[in-house]
C-alpha cells in the first residue's frame, strides 16, 4: 500500500448530505461528493491487511459478508490514493458492471467485513466506489464498446433489473445477440421504479447506463410481459437460450386476515413507490397519477430499505405526520456477542428517511416512544385496521411486544399487558418484503420451483429443469441485494455462454485470475 500508516493517521470521512429540511422539498439526489484530496486520504486508510475480507463474498448467519461481486477493493483504494483514477475505474469495471448503482444503493457488506472495522471505523469503500465511476462518466472514460464479432446466437433475457442488465451486458460482450424484455414502460426494473429518484437518479444515472448498453448492441423491448403479451414457450423457439431475471415481485401480506385489511388507504409499498416515480418522470407529478400522502397521517409498517424509501417519499409529498412500525426489537448500538466480525453487523442504523422525518416532525410526545427523536417504533404489532363509515382508513390498533419473555411452545415474545394503543392515520404503507416471482412463467414452462416458490436453479449453475432456460437474481434466490443480483446475472451469463458455445471467456467471481487478482 502507498501509505502503510494511513489507517493510523486519517480519520474516516463519508460524503455529506444536503440539509434534510431543504431536500424534502425536491426529488434530487441528496448525497454530496467529497473533495478529491479527501477521497485520496480515505483510500489511504485501506490497510495492508494480508487477508482482505472486504472482497470475499460469503454468507455468514444468512447475511452477506464481503462484496458479492468480489470487487478488487484494496487495489482500487490504493490506485485512488495514488491518483490513478482511470486505472481504478478499469479495476472496478472488471467485477461490477454498474458501480454507479451499487455505489448509491448498496448497504456495503464490504465495509461490514473490513479488517480495520474490527477496532476502528471501516474504510469508506462505498463512497470511493461511487466517486470512481462518477469521475469516469465526467471525464468521458466510459464509452460504448460493442463486441468485435457476433456469434449469431440469440438470447432472451426476461426482466431488466440489476440481474437482467448485468446478464445482458456480459452476454453481449461474448458476442451474442441479446434481447431484453421488460413489462414496464421503462428499462431498469427495481432500479427504475423500486428505488426513489432522490436515492438513485433515473435520467442522470440509470438511463445513462441503459443508453450505453443499447449503443453496445443490446435490444430492449418495453411493455412486453412474457406469459401475457408473448407466451413463455415461444421464447424457446425464437431464441437459442433464455435467462429469467424477473425478480421477486409478489408482495408479502402478513395482514391478509387482520380485521380492516380491505379498507381504502392501505397500500403495498411498491405500488406506492412505482406510481410515484412513474408520475415524476412522466409529468413531474402534474398528471396526479400517483398515490399521494399529502396532508395525511402516514404509518409505514416494516423496516428495511423499502420502508425508508416510503418515509422519504411521503415526506416529499407533504404528509401531516409519519411513524413506522417494526415488529422486531430495537437493534443494539454495537455488535452483539453473537454477531462477531466479519458478519454483517446487525446494529441500529439511521438511514436518510429517518433523518428527514426527525428533522420534519417532533417525536417527543409519542406515548411509549421506543427511540427518542426517531420515527421508528420497535416491538409493535398491528392487530386491527380501523375505518370510518365510508370504508376509509382512519386509524390502526396496536399492541407492544416483549421479546425478552418468549412463550413456551409459542411465539418468541409476550404481549405487554395494557399496551393497546390507537394511532390516527389515513394511509398505511406495507413494506413487508416479497414472497417470490409471479407464477405465470413457471406455469407456462412447467418450471420447477423450490419450497419458497422461487425458480429452482442451483447457485453457480443457474440451470433450470428446462434445457436452455436459466434463472438468476431474486427470482432464483429470493429477495436480496442489488449487488447479489448483479453477481447472479454475471454468473448466469457465463453459464449460458458455456451452454451455447461449449466454452466461455467470461469471468467468474470464483475465478480470481480471470478478474486480474494475483495468485
Amino acid at each position: 500500500m502507498g501509505n502503510p500508516r494511513g489507517f493510523m493517521t486519517v480519520d474516516r470521512r463519508t460524503s455529506s448530505e444536503r440539509d434534510p429540511v431543504e431536500r424534502i422539498g425536491d426529488w434530487n439526489e441528496f448525497h454530496l461528493d467529497l473533495p478529491v484530496v479527501q477521497l485520496q486520504d480515505q483510500g489511504s486508510r485501506c490497510m495492508d491487511c494480508g487477508v482482505p475480507f472486504c472482497h470475499t463474498a460469503d454468507l455468514m448467519a444468512n447475511m452477506a459478508a464481503g462484496c458479492p461481486v468480489r470487487n478488487l477493493i484494496p487495489e482500487w483504494n490504493d490506485l485512488v490514493y495514488r491518483g490513478h483514477w482511470h486505472e481504478a475505474l478499469e479495476r472496478l469495471h472488471e467485477t461490477n458492471n454498474f458501480p454507479e448503482f451499487t455505489g448509491r444503493v448498496c448497504p456495503a457488506p464490504c465495509e461490514g467485513s473490513c479488517v480495520l472495522g474490527i477496532h476502528e471505523p471501516p474504510v469508506t469503500i462505498k463512497q470511493i466506489e461511487c466517486s470512481i465511476v462518477d469521475r469516469g462518466w465526467e471525464e468521458g472514460w466510459i464509452t460504448a464498446s460493442p463486441p468485435l464479432e457476433r456469434t449469431g446466437k440469440k438470447v432472451a433475457v426476461v426482466g431488466s433489473g440489476p440481474a437482467g442488465l448485468s446478464c445482458a451486458a456480459q452476454l453481449n460482450k461474448a458476442g451474442h445477440l441479446v434481447t431484453v424484455f421488460e413489462r414496464a414502460d421503462r428499462i431498469g426494473g427495481l432500479l427504475m421504479y423500486g428505488i426513489p429518484n432522490m436515492k438513485l437518479d433515473k435520467e442522470a444515472v440509470v438511463q445513462r447506463r441503459v443508453d450505453l448498453l443499447a449503443e453496445e448492441g443490446i435490444t430492449f423491448k418495453t411493455g412486453v410481459e412474457i406469459g401475457k403479451n408473448i407466451p413463455a414457450a415461444s421464447l424457446m423457439s425464437d431464441f437459442d437460450a433464455v435467462v429469467l431475471c424477473v425478480g421477486s415481485t409478489r408482495p408479502n401480506d402478513f395482514f391478509a386476515k387482520t380485521p380492516g385489511r380491505d379498507l381504502d388507504g392501505i397500500h403495498f409499498a411498491m405500488d406506492f413507490l412505482t406510481a410515484n416515480t412513474r408520475s415524476l418522470l412522466d409529468s413531474k407529478h402534474q398528471d396526479k397519477k400517483y398515490i399521494s400522502a399529502k396532508d395525511k397521517d402516514v404509518i409505514v409498517i416494516g423496516g428495511g430499505d423499502t420502508g425508508t424509501d416510503c418515509i422519504g417519499t411521503s415526506l416529499r409529498h407533504g404528509c401531516r405526520s409519519l411513524v413506522t412500525f417494526e415488529i422486531v426489537p430495537q437493534p443494539p448500538e454495537e455488535r452483539a456477542a453473537n454477531n462477531p466480525w466479519p458478519q454483517w453487523p446487525k446494529i441500529l442504523r439511521t438511514d436518510y428517511g429517518h433523518t428527514e422525518a426527525a428533522a420534519r416532525f417532533d417525536y417527543s410526545d409519542v406515548p411509549g416512544k421506543t427511540l427518542a427523536g426517531d420515527p421508528r417504533e420497535f416491538s409493535v404489532q398491528t392487530v386491527e385496521f380501523l375505518g370510518d363509515d365510508s370504508g376509509r382508513l382512519r386509524g390502526v390498533k396496536t399492541i407492544r411486544l416483549d421479546w425478552t419473555k418468549p412463550q413456551k411452545n409459542g411465539p418468541p415474545f409476550s404481549v405487554v399487558e395494557g399496551s393497546e394503543q390507537e394511532w390516527p392515520c389515513q394511509m398505511i404503507l406495507l413494506a413487508l418484503g416479497f414472497g417470490g416471482p409471479e407464477k405465470i412463467i413457471a406455469e407456462q414452462l412447467n418450471l420447477d420451483c423450490d419450497t419458497r416458490t422461487n425458480f429452482a436453479a442451483e447457485y453457480g449453475q443457474y440451470t433450470t429443469n428446462i434445457d436452455g432456460v436459466f434463472a438468476a437474481g431474486d427470482c432464483r434466490r429470493g429477495q436480496s441485494l442489488v449487488v447479489w443480483a448483479i453477481n447472479e446475472g454475471r454468473e448466469a451469463a457465463r453459464e449460458c455462454d458455456q451452454y451455447l458455445m461449449g466454452t466461455t471467456s467470461l469471468p467468474s467471481v470464483e475465478d480470481k485470475e480471470a478478474v486480474g487478482v494475483a495468485s
